[in-house]
Protein backbone atom coordinates (compact mmCIF):
# COMPACT_ATOMS: atom_id res chain seq x y z
CA UNK A 1 0.00 0.00 0.00
CA UNK A 2 2.49 2.25 0.73
CA UNK A 3 4.28 1.98 -2.74
CA UNK A 4 0.96 2.80 -4.65
CA UNK A 5 0.60 6.28 -2.12
CA UNK A 6 4.21 6.92 -4.08
CA UNK A 7 3.43 6.33 -7.59
CA UNK A 8 0.62 7.95 -7.28
CA UNK A 9 2.45 11.29 -6.38
CA UNK A 10 4.57 10.28 -9.46
CA UNK A 11 1.20 9.38 -11.64
CA UNK A 12 0.26 13.11 -10.41
CA UNK A 13 3.69 14.66 -11.69
CA UNK A 14 3.68 13.01 -14.70
CA UNK A 15 -0.52 14.34 -15.16
CA UNK A 16 0.29 17.71 -14.30
CA UNK A 17 3.56 18.29 -16.85
CA UNK A 18 0.87 16.56 -19.60
CA UNK A 19 -1.28 19.43 -18.50
CA UNK A 20 0.95 22.16 -18.55
CA UNK A 21 2.29 21.12 -21.94
CA UNK A 22 -0.44 20.59 -23.81
CA UNK A 23 -2.17 23.73 -22.44
CA UNK A 24 0.46 26.31 -22.23
CA UNK A 25 3.35 24.54 -24.10
CA UNK A 26 5.21 24.73 -27.21
CA UNK A 27 2.37 23.23 -29.33
CA UNK A 28 -0.41 23.31 -27.10
CA UNK A 29 -3.80 25.01 -26.93
CA UNK A 30 -3.14 28.35 -26.51
CA UNK A 31 -0.41 29.04 -28.45
CA UNK A 32 -2.43 27.28 -31.52
CA UNK A 33 -5.10 29.87 -31.03
CA UNK A 34 -2.60 32.74 -30.90
CA UNK A 35 -1.13 31.25 -34.12
CA UNK A 36 -5.06 30.96 -35.57
CA UNK A 37 -5.34 34.47 -34.46
CA UNK A 38 -2.34 35.40 -36.98
CA UNK A 39 -3.39 33.33 -39.59
CA UNK A 40 -7.33 34.90 -39.81
CA UNK A 41 -5.31 38.46 -39.81
CA UNK A 42 -2.90 37.39 -42.37
CA UNK A 43 -5.74 35.92 -44.47
CA UNK A 44 -7.74 39.61 -44.12
CA UNK A 45 -4.90 41.48 -44.78
CA UNK A 46 -4.49 39.19 -47.83
CA UNK A 47 -7.69 39.23 -49.30
CA UNK A 48 -7.44 43.00 -48.75
CA UNK A 49 -4.61 43.50 -51.00
CA UNK A 50 -5.79 41.40 -53.43
CA UNK A 51 -8.86 43.51 -53.72
CA UNK A 52 -6.04 46.82 -54.41
CA UNK A 53 -4.61 45.26 -56.97
CA UNK A 54 -7.64 44.03 -58.43
CA UNK A 55 -9.07 47.29 -59.22
CA UNK A 56 -5.13 48.55 -60.06
CA UNK A 57 -4.72 45.88 -62.44
CA UNK A 58 -8.36 47.12 -64.06
CA UNK A 59 -7.24 50.71 -63.76
CA UNK A 60 -4.26 49.99 -65.77
CA UNK A 61 -5.80 48.08 -68.89
CA UNK A 62 -8.19 51.17 -68.89
CA UNK A 63 -5.39 54.09 -69.23
CA UNK A 64 -3.64 51.39 -71.82
CA UNK A 65 -6.89 50.93 -73.54
CA UNK A 66 -10.12 53.22 -72.71
CA UNK A 67 -9.90 56.43 -75.08
CA UNK A 68 -12.37 58.40 -72.67
CA UNK A 69 -10.14 57.27 -69.53
CA UNK A 70 -7.08 58.15 -70.93
CA UNK A 71 -9.06 61.93 -71.52
CA UNK A 72 -10.01 62.27 -68.31
CA UNK A 73 -6.91 61.64 -66.78
CA UNK A 74 -5.19 63.96 -69.65
CA UNK A 75 -7.48 67.18 -68.22
CA UNK A 76 -7.12 65.97 -64.17
CA UNK A 77 -3.54 66.76 -65.47
CA UNK A 78 -4.48 70.11 -67.52
CA UNK A 79 -4.01 68.77 -70.70
CA UNK A 80 -6.54 70.01 -73.42
CA UNK A 81 -7.20 68.60 -76.49
CA UNK A 82 -7.43 70.10 -80.01
CA UNK A 83 -9.96 72.47 -80.27
CA UNK A 84 -10.67 73.10 -76.49
CA UNK A 85 -10.27 76.52 -74.67
CA UNK A 86 -8.60 76.57 -71.00
CA UNK A 87 -10.46 78.24 -68.60
CA UNK A 88 -8.73 79.02 -65.37
CA UNK A 89 -10.37 79.59 -62.21
CA UNK A 90 -8.14 80.63 -58.91
CA UNK A 91 -8.68 79.90 -55.39
CA UNK A 92 -10.13 76.76 -56.13
CA UNK A 93 -8.25 73.73 -54.58
CA UNK A 94 -6.49 71.12 -57.06
CA UNK A 95 -7.86 68.15 -57.65
CA UNK A 96 -6.95 65.34 -55.08
CA UNK A 97 -5.54 62.18 -56.23
CA UNK A 98 -6.57 59.01 -55.56
CA UNK A 99 -4.49 57.32 -53.14
CA UNK A 100 -4.66 53.43 -52.49
CA UNK A 101 -4.58 52.21 -49.49
CA UNK A 102 -1.97 49.28 -49.20
CA UNK A 103 -2.33 48.27 -45.75
CA UNK A 104 0.38 48.93 -42.85
CA UNK A 105 2.88 46.96 -42.30
CA UNK A 106 2.16 42.93 -40.68
CA UNK A 107 5.10 41.14 -39.12
CA UNK A 108 5.23 37.90 -37.03
CA UNK A 109 4.67 37.72 -33.54
CA UNK A 110 6.02 34.43 -31.91
CA UNK A 111 3.42 32.98 -29.94
CA UNK A 112 3.90 33.06 -26.00
CA UNK A 113 4.30 29.41 -24.34
CA UNK A 114 5.59 27.54 -21.46
CA UNK A 115 8.69 25.96 -21.98
CA UNK A 116 9.37 22.71 -21.36
CA UNK A 117 12.24 22.94 -18.52
CA UNK A 118 9.37 25.35 -16.79
CA UNK A 119 6.74 22.44 -17.05
CA UNK A 120 8.71 19.80 -16.09
CA UNK A 121 10.06 21.74 -13.16
CA UNK A 122 6.78 22.56 -12.20
CA UNK A 123 5.72 18.73 -12.01
CA UNK A 124 8.99 17.53 -10.57
CA UNK A 125 7.63 20.55 -7.71
CA UNK A 126 4.50 18.89 -7.12
CA UNK A 127 5.30 15.28 -7.46
CA UNK A 128 8.26 16.51 -4.68
CA UNK A 129 5.76 18.33 -2.57
CA UNK A 130 3.20 15.39 -2.54
CA UNK A 131 5.25 13.13 -2.56
CA UNK A 132 6.46 14.84 1.54
CA UNK A 133 2.63 15.57 2.03
CA UNK A 134 1.97 11.85 1.88
CA UNK A 135 5.86 10.71 3.80
CA UNK A 136 4.09 13.47 6.43
CA UNK A 137 1.32 11.70 6.53
CA UNK A 138 2.63 8.56 7.12
CA UNK A 139 4.99 9.78 9.62
CA UNK A 140 1.68 11.37 11.51
CA UNK A 141 -0.42 7.95 11.36
CA UNK A 142 2.52 5.88 12.83
CA UNK A 143 2.90 3.42 9.90
CA UNK A 144 6.51 4.86 9.45
CA UNK A 145 8.93 5.71 12.05
CA UNK A 146 11.58 8.18 11.96
CA UNK A 147 13.48 6.79 15.45
CA UNK A 148 15.83 3.50 14.91
CA UNK A 149 14.65 1.10 17.13
CA UNK A 150 17.17 -0.67 18.92
CA UNK A 151 17.38 -4.77 19.18
CA UNK A 152 16.78 -5.83 22.51
CA UNK A 153 20.20 -7.02 24.02
CA UNK A 154 20.77 -9.67 27.20
CA UNK A 155 24.28 -8.69 29.08
CA UNK A 156 25.94 -6.88 25.94
CA UNK A 157 24.56 -9.96 23.48
CA UNK A 158 21.93 -8.43 20.92
CA UNK A 159 18.51 -11.16 20.79
CA UNK A 160 16.87 -11.49 17.35
CA UNK A 161 13.86 -12.41 17.30
CA UNK A 162 13.56 -15.01 14.11
CA UNK A 163 10.37 -16.34 13.03
CA UNK A 164 10.62 -20.64 13.72
CA UNK A 165 10.13 -22.52 10.90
Amino acid sequence: MKCAKYLFSIFVGTAIYVCLSLCFGQNGMRCYKQLEEQKILLSKRTSEIQNINTELTLEYSALQNDKAVISAYARKLDYVSDGEKLVKITGLKPAQTTLYDTGSLLRHEDPDFLSEDACKIISVFITILCLGVMFLFDVSNGKISLKKERSPMIKGIPVYDFKQI
